[in-house]
């Protein structure tokens, strides 16, 4: 079943003109315009997500694949231009025209959102299980005990000591954060989770075990999930389907596996052949 279907999604920041999608592109080489200066972040761009998929987003920094993901997450930016048509399911009309109670409603319950930098997804002050149990009050939980109970499974679903539940976040390491913001995400039990660059500042065996984990736990939860990565083997990983961005634009899609043995697009293959 298809869960997501979005078309024409376009983040533009600047004033925006006439000119900006043709002078910006993967055909330009540029995503601003040189007409009024304009950054088109993604443009043109079409996806879906069927339920319990992961769907991998790859493409070097400035490529629009966080712009894309925010859109999709529902995390407006007031300095952002952004169009196009968001289906999901269970919900009629297109999410983007939702007013703040629909959008309010459907970040706390059914789409949530690992964000890149730790700082924007957690308060470092607050206690790990705090954090967690943030997402849950906001969500219309009021038994201590349950919230509790629930915040308990959550850590050691995501491999977090239960006995450091009470710990500033701040004395956790990066990874232990990582993992303290993918139990916040699933704490509502959503349809659909969204991580961008799952994996920055952490060394390479804890990308492991992070992705290890995530991987276990979504398969587990059936979630589905679009993972945003600049990292080929964080996509090659997690996804069933990816697609490939360049100047904002969606330059190849496909299967995981068809995308990384056979790549079509000649920037697929640069991005491939650099880390062989």
């Amino acid at each position: 079943m298809t869960l997501l279907d979005a078309a024409g999604l376009q983040t533009i920041y600047g004033p925006g003109c006439s000119e900006c999608l043709n002078t910006t592109g993967d055909h330009a080489g540029t995503n601003q315009c040189e007409h009024c200066g304009s950054v088109v972040a993604c443009a043109n761009a079409d996806l879906r997500v069927e339920s319990g998929e992961v769907l991998g987003i790859v493409g070097e920094s400035g490529s629009g694949k966080s712009s894309l993901a925010e859109t999709l997450a529902l995390e407006r930016d007031p300095e952002a231009t952004v169009a196009g048509e968001v289906a999901y399911a269970g919900h009629d009309g297109n999410l983007l025209d939702v007013d703040y109670q629909t959008r309010h409603a459907l970040r706390t319950g059914e789409i949530a959102f690992v964000h890149q930098h730790i700082r924007d997804g957690l308060e470092l002050e607050f206690t790990g299980g705090g954090n967690v149990a943030e997402k849950l009050l906001a969500a219309g939980w009021r038994s201590y005990e349950a919230v509790r109970e629930r915040v308990r499974d959550l850590f050691e679903a995501t491999e977090i000591p239960p006995a450091r539940m009470d710990d500033p976040t701040r004395t956790y390491s990066g990874g232990m954060q990582r993992r303290v913001q993918i139990a916040r995400a699933l704490a509502t039990d959503p349809e659909l989770v969204i991580l961008d660059e799952p994996t920055t500042g952490l060394d390479v065996s804890v990308q492991a075990r992070v992705l290890d984990m995530f991987r276990r736990v979504q398969r587990e939860e059936t979630v589905a999930a679009v993972v945003v990565s600049h990292d080929l083997g964080v996509v090659r990983l997690l996804a069933d389907r990816t697609l490939v961005m360049r100047h904002g634009r969606i330059v190849e899609s496909g299967l995981t596996d068809r995308i990384m043995e056979d790549p079509h697009h000649e920037y697929t293959q640069t991005l491939i052949n650099s880390v062989l």
